[in-house]
């Protein structure tokens, strides 16, 4: 009996040691926000979809390479 008793005093003393050291971790960092929604076009001669900041326009056009732009204007 005096076994079990032990036994008992020995989990309940790791189970308050475990809250007492999960209570004094450090908060993580929060995760960084999310970027903004870019508007994003189709290549006229491939149309592979890209952001509007990164694609090559001419006119009303958009294209996702020089090489693209240059054999559509042909």
């Amino acid at each position: 009996m005096k076994y079990l008793v032990l036994l008992a005093v020995l989990v309940l003393g790791y189970a308050w040691w475990r809250s007492q050291r999960r209570a004094e971790a450090p908060p993580q960092n929060p995760p960084p926000p999310a970027a903004k929604p870019q508007d994003m076009v189709a290549c006229a001669h491939c149309g592979v979809h890209l952001p509007r900041t990164e694609a090559l326009t001419h006119g009303p056009r958009s294209y996702c390479c020089a090489d693209h732009q240059q054999k559509d204007a042909r």
